[in-house]
């Protein structure tokens, strides 16, 4: 058996990222010009950051930044396995060692407008007022660790970018930035956990947490008048329902044998379609893949999932 305190278990667990992003919350219905940089615009920005970074975090200046200079939504960082993230790790290895001490900046900006991997922001979730420069600082554990655990301490209460770094943002982006501030991964994540909960996707969110923080788990909603969903072996799968089986297991008690007693029926039925819609296209929006299991039976649908 290993020792609980078995340093090099302790050392092999250890995280060797800490994963991050600079929160531009921009003017709501103003103009962004550009979603990515060129590469010197980038490399400018990713210094401006790595210095707000040391200043909050003095070891932070040991270990390497990697960014990229393009601006995303939320729910293209919060991902299973944090894969915008993953590529900027996969890119970052394959650039030089200088022999300088300290750590690297490392920026990737875009060159003839196309941004290196798949790191090119989706247009399909453009226009929020809430975009993300995600960034990375990687290093050998004992460098890392403690630098995670201060910031995940002080970013969200402490986190605010410096005045130059808002200004070279907007400027190099093209936006109207009202707020520029540091977020690590589960900063945002409980962010838009609460978010979600204001927006009535609260009962979603148990589902979702363990898709983004435990890609192996297994997770269910499962409360009417909730859709029923099943999350296991990286998939959401959700019933589908005959309109028999959601009576019986959504509307029991409610009589069918009348015209106004039909229609209402159907109403809610077509409610019931509609939220099953949204969850599978939140699911979807943050890489989970989503299959619609049929089920004909209320009795067996858990078995089915």
């Amino acid at each position: 058996m290993i020792d609980a305190s078995d340093p090099a278990r302790d050392a092999a667990l250890a995280p060797l990222h800490v994963l991050g992003a600079l929160a531009l919350e921009l003017t709501a219905g103003a103009e962004v010009a550009r979603t990515g940089l060129p590469q010197g615009d980038a490399g400018h920005l990713a210094a401006r950051i790595a210095a707000d970074l040391e200043a909050l975090e003095p070891e932070a200046s040991r270990l390497d930044l990697v960014m990229v200079g393009a601006h995303y939504d939320p729910v293209e960082l919060l991902r299973p396995g944090w894969p915008l993230h993953h590529q900027l790790d996969e890119l970052a290895a394959r650039a030089p060692r200088d022999g300088t001490h300290g750590g690297r900046v490392i920026a990737f900006g875009s060159h003839d407008e196309r941004l290196p991997g798949a790191l090119m922001p989706s247009p399909d979730h453009l226009g929020g007022t809430l975009r993300l420069v995600p960034f990375l600082l990687s290093g050998v554990p004992g460098d890392v660790e403690p630098v995670g655990d201060r910031l995940e301490a002080v970013l969200l209460e402490q986190g605010m970018a410096g005045a130059e770094t808002a200004l070279d943002a907007q400027v190099a982006f093209g936006v109207r930035v009202e707020h520029a501030r540091y977020l690590t991964i589960h900063d945002l994540t409980a962010m838009t956990s609460m978010q979600y909960d204001h927006a009535g996707l609260g009962a979603l969110w148990p589902v979702l947490e363990t898709a983004l923080l435990e890609p192996d788990g297994d997770a269910w909603l499962d409360a009417p008048p909730e859709p029923l969903v099943h999350y296991a072996g990286g998939e959401a799968r959700i019933a589908l329902f005959s309109p028999q089986a959601w009576h019986a297991r959504y509307a029991p008690g409610t009589p069918c044998d009348t015209p106004d007693g039909r229609d209402r029926l159907e109403r809610r039925y077509q409610h019931f379609q509609a939220r099953q819609h949204q969850i599978a296209a939140v699911l979807g929006a943050h890489g989970v893949a989503v299959n619609f299991v049929h089920c004909d039976s209320a009795e067996g649908c858990r078995d089915a999932l």
